[in-house]
Parts: C-alpha cells; structure tokens; sequence
C-alpha cells in the first residue's frame, strides 16, 4: 500500500514543504495540498518548491475542479511540473466545493468534469484536444504522463471515475462505504471495456495516533463536517432515503445547519459540531499503532491502493514519524 501525505498550503510555505520532506523520508510516496485560492495559497506555486526539495515524492492537489482555471492552463501548469522534475505529479480533481463556493459560484456538473478530466489529460501528455471548440496541442511536451484521479462520493460520479478516470479518491475510510465505492467503480470500467483492476483507489482521510480517543476526535471531527458538504449535496439530489445512495453515508447529517467555510478543514471547526463521535471514528483512522494497522489492513484487502492522511491537527510531526517507524513497515512487509 502506498502512502500519501495531504496538507492544506497555509503560509509559510516552507513549513508546507518541510513536512512534505519530513514524509518522504519516513516513506511516504504522495505529497497532496488542498487547492481553494481564496483560503490558502496557490498550491502549484508550493508544487514546484516541495518538488525541488524532494527527490521522489509525487505531487498533486486533492483536489483541483474545472471552474478556477482554464483547462489548458491547468494542463500546461501539470505539464510544465513534469518537464522540470520528470513526470511526478498527478491530477486529482472534483466538481470543486470549497474553491467554487467561496468565489460565489456553483460546483461543476459532472459532464464538465468528465469533459475535463480527458481534456486536461490529453494536453499534459502531449496530445491535441479540443476547448471551447478549438483544437490546442501543447507543441513542447515530449514525453508527458499525467494520471488523473477523480474524488466522487455519489452513484453517478462513482460510474463516471469508473468510465473516465485513471483513479478513484474517496474522502472516508469506512470500510463498509469504501467496499461498496470500489464495487460500484470496478463494474463502471468494466461495463466501459476497461480493465476494472487498472483503477488506482485511494482512500483519504485525516489520522490521528493516540490512545486518548476523546481528544484525537476533537482534532478530526471537522473531516465530518467537510464531507458533509457533498452529503448534503448527494441529498438534494437523491432525496434523504434513496436506494441509491447508502443511508450510512447520509444519516449523520439530519441536525447540520450550514458550514462555515472559514474553518474549512480545521481543527476545533464549530461547523462540525453536529458530527457525532459515531462518525469520526468510521470515517478516520484513530487510535494507537497496532488500531491503525488493523484498520488500514482491512481497507487495502478491500483494494485500497493508497492511504493518504489528512495531516490538520496538532500532531503533525508525530504523526509522519509514528507513520514513518511502524504503520508503513507494517503494511508494506
């Protein structure tokens, strides 16, 4: 199982790119950063340096959408990446939450994405492709590889990863929802014709190492309310009990009154108040060592390809080193 770290690109940047360096020498593979523009800095800015300061890590947002930039703009930025550090970033993308709703505007469709996904891959990688109606090719990419990993919660954006994208990232480590994503995935790409096992599958959510439950709930109880906004999402859409949509992923959020997207992604973020310790411990990977590997076993049978740990909380040096001395060895051995 592959290991990826995911960070939000608060300033100093440099902080950002010492853990990022913290993890790849406790073994970690994936450095991720968060991609909001009006809440934190621009992440390929800080893209560029934890590369520079790295020697393997690969490096993407978690995730970008197809509203803040324009599609060639965003391939030629992945494609620009690859031709100084040699191929290792990777795109993961969404119909976009808080870089859409914070600018005013809505999250995009799924045909846009799906549009996108293919668009922004086939640019990176050197290969024309059509925006707005007129054909591009970006003339200087020699050699180019861009993976595209679309996040997707519902029945829908589930079969459009399974048809279109070259992985799947799902933001909870529930082992009961993660199986019945993976599932719904591995039929979209093969009923596509496509090979239901060449999907790459991450699974990410914050972790915290402890054996005070009480206090690691505290510092990731806000993941709760950040997925609740696409709960609340796939509610509107679906209605409060579809068949279509687990009633696991959608009961917790009945008492939710709104988000306030200043605390997005924080610690102690009061909009998660109504996340019941229930869910947190569904949803993240909490407690001592021996919990994590446990947890995490279980999720990679299921055909996790990687875990990547949402680090915002107060322990995020501990929790790269305790990764780094005993989760990662005990999954990979």
């Amino acid at each position: 199982m592959d290991f990826g770290l995911v960070l939000q690109t608060d300033p100093p940047a440099s902080t950002v790119v010492e853990l990022m360096r913290r993890a790849e020498g406790q073994g970690f593979r994936y450095g991720w950063t968060f991609d909001s523009a009006v809440l934190w800095q621009e992440p390929f800015v800080v893209h560029s340096r934890i590369l520079d300061h790295t020697e393997r890590l690969i490096v993407g947002p978690m995730v970008t959408n197809p509203g803040t930039r324009t599609w060639e703009v965003t391939a030629s930025t992945f494609a620009t990446l690859n031709d100084m550090y040699g191929n290792r970033t990777v795109c993961g993308i969404g119909r976009g939450d808080s870089a859409m709703r914070v600018a005013g505007r809505k999250p995009n469709t799924l045909a846009r994405l799906g549009e996108a996904m293919g668009v922004i891959r086939d640019l990176a990688e050197g290969r024309e492709a059509v925006v707005g109606g007129q054909p591009l090719r970006l003339p200087w990419v020699r050699d180019g590889k861009l993976p595209v990993w679309m996040a997707a919660y519902g029945p829908r954006a589930l079969a459009l990863a399974g048809r279109a994208a070259d992985g799947l990232i799902l933001q909870l480590a529930d082992p009961y929802l993660v199986k019945s994503m993976i599932e719904a995935v591995r039929t979209a790409a093969s009923d596509a014709g496509r090979d239901p096992d060449a999907v790459t599958i991450c699974v990410a959510a914050p972790a915290y190492v402890s054996g005070d439950l009480v206090h690691a709930r505290d510092q990731c109880r806000w993941f709760g309310g950040m997925v609740g906004n696409h709960v609340a999402d796939l509610v509107a859409r679906y209605g409060e009990h579809s068949a279509l949509v687990p009633e696991a992923l959608t009961s917790y959020i009945t008492s939710r009154e709104g988000y306030d997207y200043s605390h997005h992604g924080r610690a102690g973020n009061p909009s998660a108040d109504f996340v019941p310790d229930e869910i947190v411990d569904r949803f993240c990977v909490l407690g001592p060592v021996e919990a994590h590997v446990e947890k995490l076993t279980a999720l990679r049978e299921l055909g996790v390809d990687q875990f990547a740990v949402y680090n915002m909380h107060d322990a995020r040096e501990d929790l790269i080193d305790a990764y780094g001395a005993a989760v990662i060895p005990a999954l990979n051995s």
